[in-house]
């Protein structure tokens, strides 16, 4: 009964791991992501900057006034990647879609990003003396983690809908054979692109009269706002944990599952601490990607680090001390595929409870030193790759290198039951074979 609803279960969830994996939406949504990132982490740097060389309070600017002049820089830089960030976004999220769709990738990019800015606001508001005046502007609001949802939305549509354009002979202007093939193709897509971009426009104009806000404004409010709400809360945030171990318990890279979701939680996260620091406030939004790395998978999801600590210390099977050598490493730098597929962790039920569990258990420690005070939420995001120890440091500070030392601590004592267990499994496999 018990191995039919395993099997069940195993059944059930591959099935949902591959619907997720073959869904071209989701993986452009996690490709896009993905190509981004590094403008997010050198953004989060432009901040570190600002606060050791421009700060006159905690930079090098107390000493050299002349450095204080450098945040605007900074500032730039932070805005560039940053606050600008669901253009790009969107950009890559169409182009992502274009390739799939057999259309060219570049437009397609173009035309989902002129979309997205003509349904948001393209005027501000201002008073310059005695009168009020309309300045034209795009709000940051507009431009950054706010308007993520709806920018995401909007460019699978316009995406979608340039694809079935494209493909009406009626609407081409056709253009002779000796044009050269760039022309032809801007010839070719002038009335598609005129279609989505007047037709997206009167739409967003239609519904600001109607409803009194614009769309991008409407969406955060009613759908972007609660969903992150529900996501960033404690038992939303270990909800996703551990449904992304289960998927790698499954021989499934739970972080690749789990992406679409969890990678615009982590951008607004930060963005949030950013603006936060930048007008003088401490940062609150502590789920972010650095401390998704440093302390709900720091030396590999299940925290398996731990699991090659425990190994060295109790196990007596020769095998597994030999690939937990092997594993040692990569696992510092909290790469465990090693461990993952050469112990092996998948449908293991051995190392079950612990490989699926374990990360919960440092999320939960490493909120709860957030919600104290203990650990301050990071400004700072350091790229994937980086060591133990160092990584915490960099983002978190000193306060990050204890909390992931007891995440390592905590998490080797849950292994070490299952390593006990592991020998006796062995020495009863060899009295048998004897």
């Amino acid at each position: 009964m018990i191995m039919a609803l395993k099997e069940k279960l195993e059944d059930i969830l591959m099935t949902v791991a591959e619907k997720i994996d073959d869904n071209r939406y989701l993986q452009a949504i996690k490709n896009a992501f993905t190509a981004y990132m590094p403008f997010i982490i050198v953004g989060s740097f432009g901040t570190l900057f600002s606060a050791l060389i421009s700060s006159p309070k905690t930079g090098l600017a107390q000493w050299i006034p002349a450095l204080e002049s450098l945040s605007g820089a900074f500032s730039a830089i932070n805005f560039a990647t940053m606050t600008f960030m669901t253009v790009p976004i969107v950009f890559l999220i169409a182009m992502q879609l274009a390739r799939s769709n057999k259309t060219p990738e570049h437009l397609t990019g173009i035309v989902a990003a002129l979309a997205y800015i003509s349904v948001v606001p393209q005027s501000l508001t201002a008073v310059v003396g005695e009168e009020t005046k309309k300045i034209g502007a795009v709000s940051a609001t507009a431009l950054g983690a706010q308007g993520l949802f709806i920018g995401m939305l909007m460019a699978i549509i316009v995406a979608e809908l340039f694809r079935v354009l494209i493909k009406i002979e009626a609407i081409k202007i056709k253009m002779p054979p000796s044009v050269p093939a760039g022309i032809a193709t801007s010839f070719n897509t002038l009335i598609p692109i005129l279609i989505i971009v007047l037709g997206t426009a009167i739409f967003g104009n239609v519904f600001k009269t109607v409803t009194g806000q614009y769309l991008n404004e409407f969406i955060y409010a009613i759908v972007q706002t609660p969903l992150e709400i529900a996501l960033k809360s404690p038992l939303g945030i270990l909800a996703l944990v551990i449904a992304g171990q289960i998927f790698w318990f499954l021989g499934i890279h739970g972080g690749l599952v789990i992406t679409p979701l969890r990678n615009p939680l982590f951008v607004t996260a930060l963005a949030a601490n950013i603006a936060a620091v930048e007008v003088g406030k401490v940062p609150h939004e502590a789920f972010t990607m650095s401390f998704w790395m440093n302390f709900i998978v720091p030396g590999g999801a299940g925290v398996t680090l731990s699991l090659l600590i425990a190994i060295f210390l109790f196990s007596k099977r020769e095998e597994h001390r030999m690939i937990a050598k092997l594993g040692l490493l990569p696992g510092i730098c909290s790469i465990n595929e090693p461990v993952v597929f050469g112990l092996p962790l998948v449908l293991n039920p051995t190392f079950a409870i612990p490989f699926i569990f374990n990360s919960a258990i440092g999320a939960g420690i490493a909120l709860f030193a957030t919600k104290i005070g203990f650990l301050v939420p990071n400004v700072v995001e350091v790229p994937f790759g980086v060591p133990i120890i160092i990584s915490p440091f960099i983002s978190h500070g000193w306060q990050g290198v204890v909390i992931q030392l007891l995440i390592f601590f905590v998490c080797t004592l849950c292994w070490i039951p299952f390593v006990l267990v592991s020998n006796k499994e062995a020495e009863k496999k060899e009295a048998t074979v004897a």
